[in-house]
């Protein structure tokens, strides 16, 4: 390889590798373990630990937050700072939707009257959604 070529860097990786480098993983592991599971994709493709990335390719990551849709525009396999890893993609993810505050609904019960029942237990956890 050429001096030239290896300061540019690799022009194709193995995605599980480039997305633990850019930070979308914490662990190379993880994101080999989600394209297994079928959580990234590839130019619309279902990828594999396997699946060559190269610049201008289209990556849809699904984690545990929301979906992240970013373009390759570099190739790296060693794993970089925050400020370097986003130079090496465009994030074009959708904004997330607006959280809901909703309202706390607490269970008032008259002082002193014991525990509840298993039946005011019930009726507690449906008011407070945990069905």
């Amino acid at each position: 390889m050429s001096p030239s070529a290896q300061q540019q860097g690799p022009s194709r990786a193995r995605v599980d590798s480039w997305t633990w480098a850019v930070r979308l993983f914490r662990t190379r592991s993880a994101a080999a373990a989600a394209c297994r599971a079928g959580h990234v994709r590839v130019n619309g493709e279902r990828a594999k630990p396997s699946t060559p990335v190269s610049p201008g390719d289209e990556v849809h990551v699904r984690g545990t937050g929301a979906e992240r849709v970013v373009d390759v525009t570099t190739v790296i396999t060693k794993r970089v700072g925050a400020p370097v890893a986003v130079g090496c993609y465009t994030d074009r993810s959708p904004a997330p939707p607006p959280r809901v505050a909703a309202p706390a609904l607490v269970a008032q019960r008259d002082r002193g009257a014991g525990r509840p029942t298993k039946r005011e237990r019930r009726e507690i956890d449906r008011l407070r959604g945990r069905d």
